[in-house]
């Protein structure tokens, strides 16, 4: 049967300053449209979320792609996973320095290699070969992200610190729902601020910062990473639509369970084969948008739903 095509993306769940939000809000909007094209004339899920999510990554308001945080070093270091609910297919990249759009090379992976993952340099050669650019680190990187290491590295005493004041961020994501039916998902990052070089966050790992199922739901989470994995808290959330309960209750109990748990922060944005949708987070804000046929929406703040 046919289904009626949703999209929803996310921005970030961090305390977004007020001088951003209307950037924050706007980029969301724009990368909600772009995905909503794609399903408007019968595309599939997977391309629309790869398609939203480019635009966030080439949004320099976002932690994703040109503009990410920087790592103690200095460096941009970037994870990116797109999965197909269909056929439970997926393609993840991490930690690579020289790829501007890193949900491009996870699509590619997903679709060109046997494999799940590739990482740093093995992942930049796999992008390479198969028809995407690399570009230079320092292209990724600009003057805002400098001054914010500085400052940050200043008051700590360049001492790694996993999540600084709820603030350090900024992971985008989208779901989606197509006209056959078929859910997908992606989630790209440049991770935490200051963090150490070679560290993953859940944004790129399978089911925890990402997660599409046909059977139960598309999922993509935002914040503290560390918390999210140990709980693979995009798989629980999933799992807890399948067994019964609706997106919008789901998505509030697997913030709640990551608060609860772990003390953990973040936000996650929920979408099952109906195509109902459940927004949650416990951090001051999030940016979201939702496009529907009859529904178009955007916003940062608490209770989306």
């Amino acid at each position: 049967m046919p289904s009626n095509p949703v999209l929803v993306v996310h921005g970030g769940a961090w305390a977004i300053p007020d001088d951003m939000v209307e950037a924050h809000v706007n980029g969301v909007r724009q990368a909600a449209g772009v995905g909503w094209r794609v399903l408007e004339r019968g595309g599939s899920a997977l391309d629309a979320v790869e398609e939203a999510v480019v635009v966030m990554e080439n949004d320099e308001t976002f932690d994703a792609g040109r503009g990410s945080f920087l790592n103690r070093e200095g460096k941009v270091q970037l994870d990116a996973l797109i999965m197909e609910g269909l056929t439970l297919r997926a393609g993840g990249v991490g930690c690579v320095e020289r790829i501007r759009n890193p949900i491009r090379a996870a699509r590619k992976i997903l679709s060109d290699s046997p494999h799940v993952y590739l990482v740093a340099e093995g992942a930049e050669q796999f992008a390479r070969e198969h028809g995407l650019a690399l570009c230079r680190n320092e292209d990724l990187i600009i003057p805002r992200e400098i001054e914010r290491l500085r400052n940050l590295q200043a008051r700590l005493g360049l001492e790694p610190n996993l999540f600084v004041e709820k603030t350090s961020v900024d992971t985008v994501g989208a779901i989606a729902l197509d006209r056959g039916g078929n859910l997908a998902a992606a989630t790209s990052t440049g991770g935490t601020l200051n963090k150490a070089p070679g560290r993953l966050g859940d944004s790129s790992l399978i089911g925890c910062g990402c997660y599409a199922d046909n059977e139960s739901a598309a999922a993509s989470t935002s914040g503290w990473g560390e918390p999210i994995m140990k709980l693979v808290l995009a798989k629980w959330s999933t799992d807890r639509v399948r067994s019964g309960s609706v997106p919008e209750w789901a998505a509030k109990e697997a913030i709640s369970r990551l608060e609860e748990r772990l003390q953990g922060h973040g936000g996650i944005i929920l979408l099952d084969h109906e195509g109902r949708v459940g927004i949650a987070h416990n951090t001051p804000r999030m940016a979201w948008a939702v496009r529907q046929e009859a529904r178009e929406e955007a916003g940062t703040e608490k209770n989306a739903m």
